[in-house]
């Protein structure tokens, strides 16, 4: 196998973008910080991969717009996953280990504040049984908590706490929208959302982008003091049936997990667009006490859509580069109530 790392990242997360500008004019800036970061040109780009949804934007093939962005004059390598962009890093890092490139750029956008978020993600469910019900995800998540709840599994106090350490971690985060805690008390005492979610549990609307940098091998060393090694990456799913599930668990995490060293981890940047299933995860991930979760505020924080994940590695990976830590792990989700999960393991090494 061969050694491929994260070494380069930008973001950007808000409620709405300003003049809704078009998905070319929120990633130019983006690769222009990449290219910054690693001194690079377009050139030096070996495979560019990208995840959006045409759903979310509303018209066919809107990713091939967004290409336009990257320039195509000389024709570039490109792909496209209609999905979270954690799952184009992910075919990035397949690309590399291939060896028909050395380098990838990955990139993901969303805008939702376009339309409902809630209904709109209602057709990614089964469109025999599920879809024509229209049933919203703050719904579904509302009745997977319920069911968490109900079995003894957490209660929500453990929810308000895990919004309440985001919300606070989430003040150091210059791209976070919505931040700073209050405390467990108070965040009890507003009133419910979605029966037994409130709004502080989910993860708020958001539009964004973001763009992450791998390299393989001396590629990687030429560009970045400390990189951010992958040193596992794995993905399965769960049915997408939500009747044939347990939806308390989430055995497609504890399956991508499985074959991952998760001894020593330091950090766990977990994409779980509501309070409870950051619960679910640290059960299925079987991470210990001292693991730091989503310091960074995590989705709880902003969560843009089909960029949220991508997100979450590239906020793990700058605690490699910077040295705070050694060890770090990337998780990322899609589909009703945890259904698809990736999980990717970091380290800072020579």
């Amino acid at each position: 196998m061969r050694d491929v790392a994260v070494v380069g990242f930008a973001q950007r997360q808000m409620e709405e973008f300003d003049g809704s500008p078009t998905c070319v004019e929120m990633l130019v800036p983006l690769f222009a910080e990449c290219y910054e970061q690693t001194g690079w040109t377009r050139r030096d780009i070996g495979f560019w991969c990208s995840g959006s949804s045409d759903y979310l934007a509303g018209r066919s093939f809107s990713f091939v717009q967004a290409v336009d962005a990257i320039g195509v004059i000389p024709p570039v390598n490109e792909s496209h996953v209609e999905m979270d962009a954690a799952w184009a890093l992910y075919e990035a890092w397949v690309k590399i280990q291939t060896g028909e490139v050395d380098t990838a750029l990955v990139y993901g956008f969303g805008k939702s504040s376009a339309g409902v978020l809630r209904r709109t993600l209602a057709l990614q469910l089964d469109p025999y049984t599920m879809t024509p019900l229209w049933p919203d995800t703050v719904s579904l998540a509302g009745l997977q908590a319920r069911a968490g709840i109900d079995a003894g599994l957490w209660d929500e106090r453990a929810m308000a706490e895990v919004v309440n350490r985001s919300l606070t971690d989430a003040e150091k985060n210059d791209y976070a929208i919505r931040k700073g805690g209050s405390s467990v008390e108070e965040l009890l005492a507003r009133p419910m959302y979605a029966d037994p979610l409130r709004k502080h549990d989910c993860a708020p609307v958001t539009d964004g982008a973001a763009a992450i940098v791998l390299a393989a091998d001396d590629q990687a060393r030429d560009v970045a003091e400390r990189p951010a090694w992958i040193t596992g990456i794995s993905t399965y799913v769960d049915p997408i049936s939500m009747g044939t599930r347990d939806l308390t668990r989430s055995p497609s995490t504890a399956n991508a997990a499985r074959g991952l060293d998760l001894d020593g981890l330091e950090v766990a940047e977990l994409h779980a667009p509501f309070s409870h299933q950051e619960l679910i995860l640290r059960t299925e991930l079987g991470l210990a006490d001292d693991v730091a979760v989503n310091p960074s505020g995590g989705p709880l924080a902003g969560n843009p859509m089909f960029t949220g994940g991508l997100i979450r590695f590239g906020e793990a990976a700058r605690k490699v580069w910077a040295g705070e830590n050694t060890k770090v792990l990337g998780h990322a989700t899609s589909g009703p109530a945890l259904q698809q999960n990736l999980v990717c393991t970091m380290e800072g090494r020579s």
